[in-house]
């Protein structure tokens, strides 16, 4: 079943991009979609260690990537890093057989800390894969560049970012989002089932929270 989403264009380093609620980014000068932290396989590796955790998340998963691919028609897919969550398990072959789905989109990743599983795996899937990579104006990467002073605009996953929304009552909840300083940006993770780190933005920083198909800047 497909979703009413609703992205929100943004400007970023002199380009514009889509903030899309699915928790990705669409590049649309590139034709190219962005995500992070995917984390697939890792309630089969939960399941596995004895743990009782929901088992549909990487259908969710894999439900939105086809969604999107659907909808923008992307000529690439660049993950920044922490596609599969950890050792191989057979959710590795399920989003094989996806790739298999859409010969025409290539498939790029950003090494993160969590893509551990040997290099044949993502050769045979036909993954590209980068410890960086410069597209434009851009730095992308999977862990933050620290300190980073650099001529490009580092775009990095790995935190996981939300922020606490304080309502009526002192009702409270910390929600997925997107955070753009100065320097560097952070995007939200992709996967169910990943949990958030709530950040703490600076004065002049930019934060978009996604609240159910919509994005909203706060």
């Amino acid at each position: 079943m497909k979703h009413s989403w609703s992205p929100l264009s943004f400007t970023l380093a002199n380009e514009i991009l889509w903030l899309l609620p699915q928790r990705a980014i669409y590049w649309e000068a590139q034709g190219m979609l962005l995500m992070a932290d995917v984390h697939l396989g890792k309630i089969n590796h939960f399941r596995k260690s004895g743990l009782a955790v929901p088992s549909k998340a990487d259908d969710k998963n894999f439900e939105l990537l086809v969604e999107m691919i659907q909808q923008y028609k992307p000529q690439r897919i660049i993950f920044l890093g922490d596609l599969f969550h950890s050792h191989y398990n057979e959710v590795w072959e399920e989003f094989g057989q996806l790739i298999r789905y859409f010969p025409e989109v290539c498939f790029e990743l950003v090494l993160g800390n969590h893509d551990i599983l040997g290099l044949h795996q993502y050769q045979k899937h036909g993954i590209i894969l980068y410890q960086e990579l410069t597209i434009g104006p851009y730095l992308f990467t999977h862990h933050p560049v620290e300190d980073y002073a650099g001529a490009l605009y580092n775009l990095a996953g790995h935190i996981h970012p939300g922020v606490r929304m304080i309502g009526r009552g002192k009702q409270y909840a910390t929600l997925p989002c997107f955070h753009f300083g100065e320097k560097q940006g952070l995007l939200p993770a992709f996967g169910a089932f990943t949990g958030l780190a709530r950040i703490v933005p600076k004065v002049n920083d930019q934060v978009f929270i996604i609240v159910e198909n919509k994005i909203l800047k706060v």
